[in-house]
């Protein structure tokens, strides 16, 4: 397949782009003028360096797909609701529109576990039917993207799935970010600070998070106008405690766990699992 994808330079986007071109597709990229890969790429795609508002027609001509990744301060701090909403929604949908015009009616959009907020508050594992209740700006965003694609897909026939990915983790995250740190501070030696670890999550290694995309582009079981939601995850829980004491480990640090020294982050949910036996169609 002849693949266009945003978010190229991305975490998930440069380990997608290095098994895309493994598993024998042609990629064309969008990326932020400026921007550099996560991670080493084995072979580079056809970068297109445009910010993500941008006219991409000539550069989807030909295409079979389309791979949305691209999403604005994933990270905390998140920048204000409208920022988010105009380039994780307007932008988006933007671009879909274009894709649809020229006749590409297969589409993956990457959504965040975050969408679901508050509704996932008491659940075991969360499934994708679940209703979007954050409170946050960045996932606010992505959940009114998620809304935007679902309806224009119905509007335009498309094929169209959101992954929906849960605790991601690996090569070419952002230093701030916890598993990042936390490798930091053991091969360097020092302690490492953090919350009590109390709070549960579906951590996935971002292989398997390019493996499910990739295996998401046979698109036959998926209906014109009827899309679909669909978790990325493992299914399994583990508390972030434990996920440290296992890399720690692992790493054969020299310093110190030391939980509970820092808070927990405003809206932060106690368990945030996959259901990874269901899909929703929208």
């Amino acid at each position: 397949m002849k693949l266009f994808i945003t978010g190229g330079t991305g975490f998930v986007g440069s380990h997608l782009i290095n098994q895309a071109h493994a598993a024998g597709h042609t990629l064309v990229a969008q990326r932020r003028p400026g921007s550099q890969s996560r991670l080493k790429l084995d072979r580079e795609p056809q970068w297109v360096d445009r910010a993500l508002d941008g006219d991409f027609t000539a550069e989807l001509e030909g295409c079979d797909a389309v791979v949305h990744l691209a999403s604005h301060t994933p990270n905390p701090p998140y920048a204000p609701l409208d920022e988010c909403l105009y380039w994780n929604v307007f932008a988006a949908v933007h671009l879909l529109q274009q894709a649809a015009a020229l006749g590409i009616r297969d589409v993956l959009v990457a959504g965040t576990c975050f969408e679901y907020g508050e509704a996932a508050q008491g659940l075991d594992v969360v499934p994708p039917a679940t209703d979007m209740r954050p409170s946050l700006s960045y996932p606010i965003s992505k959940a009114a993207a998620t809304t935007a694609c679902l309806g224009l897909a119905r509007h335009l026939g498309l094929r169209l799935q959101v992954l929906r990915i849960f605790q991601v983790f690996g090569d070419g995250e952002a230093a701030t970010r916890f598993w990042p740190s936390l490798r930091a501070a053991a091969l360097e030696g020092r302690d490492f600070a953090m919350s009590a670890g109390v709070q549960v999550r579906d951590f996935i290694p971002v292989q398997d998070v390019a493996r499910q995309f990739l295996a998401a582009l046979d698109f036959s079981q998926v209906e014109p106008g009827r899309p679909q939601v669909r978790n990325v995850g493992t299914g399994h829980g583990q508390t972030l405690l434990a996920f440290a004491q296992h890399w720690w480990a692992h790493w054969q640090a020299t310093g110190q766990l030391v939980p509970g020294q820092v808070g927990l982050r405003p809206g932060e949910l106690p368990r945030l699992v996959a259901d990874m036996n269901s899909v929703h169609i929208a």
